[in-house]
């Protein structure tokens, strides 16, 4: 069985890592697995990058362009949505012609138009869809925040100004998106139970396949180890107990570093002695200004890609804390977890299925800095440690290792070849 997994780029943003990762655990199960980016970094063989032509730039400053002109020439909003009005055709490629499964991961931001993906589907390839955020089975949007528009029709979208209208873009962009699920077989596959249970309800994947598959990790990279050679490693204070904080953009409102902050200073208030045993360690970019006010000692940390270095630093602290407004199945946290590290979020999308509450982890109540900094609290001072980091693992291995999810995900490729066997 043959392949193609389509990402707009090979390392940036977490779906990235996914497609990554994913390629590997299906090519280390026997499955011909290949990645197709726009956005090439690595020379490993397995990844193929779209032709670079006059146009490859041009796709994204486009979309780009027309929604900064729906947006009446305001930032606002700029890269919240994507319409997918321009975008490259693959199947002339001889890595699309080869495969048996065209497999769509995140392909936004000029890397497939909505015309793209119908000539996807009208190639005659079985198309399964990794969702890695709602985009797919919403008109413009990647989070809904709160808007049940997407399980009627779209419209009235509150990221165009003024609300939008009865027949705004997201409207138009609904029906584009309806003409073509139509006339398809599509798999979808959430990353999240919750996302896929989302998915369900929109009326753009009404009668379509929708499953929940996790993201796969490995659990022989990500594992655990000394947390003081570690600590070591990364110039960290070993006599203190760690928090860490990880975002690609630690000022990305969305990752809830606000909530963390407001914990802090509570836990600070609350337990003085923590402003000497405790610190935390904030990796992203722009970490310096994201935590200006903090009772607690900070260490800020550029954002890192080296796996070598991440592993060491998620080994080298105590407890992860991701308090994301909204999120699918972070793999933040299950990178956590492998290495032994108990986490804290927020009780929010497919946060609650990698964290068992009081078992390896904190689920704390939605936006609740309390809650928050008591969990937090638990984790590093009151539970059974050692049994929470090895509860942590466990959980990993037996849920996201590669060769369980590889598994999940060659089942859904078998389905959608034999279900496009049935319709010939």
């Amino acid at each position: 069985m043959r392949i193609l997994i389509v990402n707009t780029s090979e390392l940036n943003g977490g779906a990235a890592v996914a497609a990554s990762r994913l390629v590997a655990a299906l090519n280390n199960s026997g499955v011909q697995a290949r990645l197709l980016v726009n956005d090439r970094q690595t020379s490993n063989p397995m990844v193929s990058e779209l032709p670079k032509t006059l146009f490859s730039r041009w796709r994204f400053l486009w979309e780009r362009w027309t929604i900064f002109w729906h947006l009446h020439f305001t930032k606002h909003n700029l890269f919240a949505i994507d319409v997918a009005n321009a975008g490259a055709d693959i199947t002339s490629l001889p890595e699309f012609k080869l495969a048996d499964v065209i497999h769509l991961s995140w392909i936004n931001q000029g890397m497939l138009s909505l015309n793209s993906i119908k000539k996807i589907v009208n190639s005659g390839k079985p198309v399964v869809w990794t969702m890695h955020d709602i985009w797919p089975a919403t008109a413009i949007c990647h989070l809904t925040l709160g808007c049940n528009n997407f399980k009627q029709i779209c419209r009235r979208c509150k990221y165009l100004p003024g609300g939008g209208s009865d027949k705004d873009l997201s409207t138009a962009v609904w029906h584009k998106k309806k003409r073509i699920y139509e006339k398809s077989d599509i798999h979808f596959v959430a990353c999240s139970r919750w996302l896929a249970d989302q998915a369900r309800q929109s009326q753009l994947l009404r009668d379509l396949h929708v499953c929940a598959i996790p993201n796969p990790i490995d659990t022989r990279v990500f594992a655990p180890k000394n947390k003081v050679e570690c600590a070591e490693l990364m110039s960290l204070p070993a006599n203190k107990r760690l928090i860490l904080f990880a975002a690609q953009r630690a000022t990305n409102v969305n990752k809830g570093l606000a909530y963390l902050v407001e914990a802090c200073n509570m836990l600070a208030q609350q337990y003085p002695d923590m402003k000497d045993n405790t610190a935390l360690v904030v990796l992203g970019g722009k970490a310096n200004q994201a935590v200006a006010e903090l009772a607690l000692p900070v260490i800020p940390i550029d954002y890192v890609s080296d796996i070598a270095t991440l592993i060491a630093l998620y080994n080298a602290v105590h407890a992860f804390v991701l308090p994301s407004l909204s999120e699918n199945l972070p793999n933040t946290i299950m990178e956590a977890m492998a290495c032994g590290v108990p986490c804290v979020g927020f009780n929010v999308g497919g946060i609650p299925e990698e964290i068992d509450h009081r078992r390896n982890g904190y689920v704390a109540r939605y936006r609740d800095a309390a809650d928050l900094a008591k969990g937090i609290h638990w984790v590093l001072f009151e539970a059974d440690y050692d049994q929470l980091a090895t509860q942590a693992v466990k959980k990993v291995q037996a849920n996201y290792s590669q060769q369980t999810v590889a598994l999940q995900y060659i089942e859904v490729y078998n389905q959608a070849l034999a279900f496009k066997k049935c319709m010939l």
